[in-house]
């Protein structure tokens, strides 16, 4: 895929510093949600002593989970990657990073998981036994859609987003048989038989991996999707 542009940009030169995602950093949404809602001394008590956990809890073990994963993608820049964090999608979703660079496009979620090793399938990660099954496969699934159809929209050619989900806490994932032929590991990362495909990833150091992928994009055209995937207004209506 390629695609011709003049030295500079006008979507870029253009772009009011409202619409602009690049600045972004990780957790943005989360950190919005802390500082909207702050929990105060008494309010934290009164949790504690009701044997609740507040929802300030979950969002700051999100925020560091984001912070990992985001600190490991901005290393990747030096090969010729662009990554953005924080794109919020209506109604209060958000991809929690893009990866743009010579081996494609990578819509990356980030989940914080409370056991050392979870079972995956094609829909649902399992955190040990007896606890509920969260829908993260599949929601990354979608939002990789979302950005598929976005990007495809806005560019003018087609952008395809390959889901990543990263897992942060777990020593192994164990990958429940699927319907189709099995997966095929690639370094740390395991692709799903499914279309579209959802690569697994352990831990964020593991999103290295993502680095030596190549032969996908020029980088004029990672350039383009860069600059159309910082525009806020890309993501409106999604």
């Amino acid at each position: 895929m390629s695609v011709e542009l003049t030295p500079d940009d006008p979507d870029r030169l253009f772009l009011p510093p409202d619409d602009d995602l690049a600045p972004n950093r990780p957790g943005e949404v989360l950190r919005t949600h802390l500082a909207a809602h702050p929990l105060d001394g008494p309010a934290l008590l009164a949790a504690r002593l009701l044997g609740r956990r507040p929802v300030q809890d979950e969002w700051r073990r999100r925020l560091a989970a984001e912070c990992a994963v985001g600190a490991e993608l901005e290393r990747l820049g030096r090969g010729g990657w662009y990554v953005l964090h924080s794109l919020s999608l209506p109604p209060g979703s958000e991809i929690s990073h893009l990866l743009i660079g010579p081996g494609g496009v990578f819509c990356v979620a980030t989940e914080p998981v409370r056991a050392a090793r979870v079972r995956a399938d094609t829909t649902d990660i399992r955190p040990g036994r007896g606890r509920r099954p969260q829908p993260y496969v599949r929601r990354t699934r979608q939002r990789a859609d979302r950005a598929t159809y976005a990007l495809t929209r806005a560019c003018g050619f087609p952008v395809p987003a390959h889901p990543v989900l990263v897992l942060i806490g777990p020593r192994h994932i164990e990958q429940l048989p699927p319907e189709q032929p099995g997966p095929e590991p690639v370094g740390d990362a395991t692709t799903k038989a499914d279309d579209p495909a959802v690569r697994l990833l352990a831990g964020a150091q593991a999103v290295t991996a993502l680095g030596a992928l190549g032969g996908v994009l020029t980088p004029t055209t990672a350039n383009r999707i860069h600059t159309i995937a910082r525009n806020r207004r890309t993501w409106q209506g999604v």
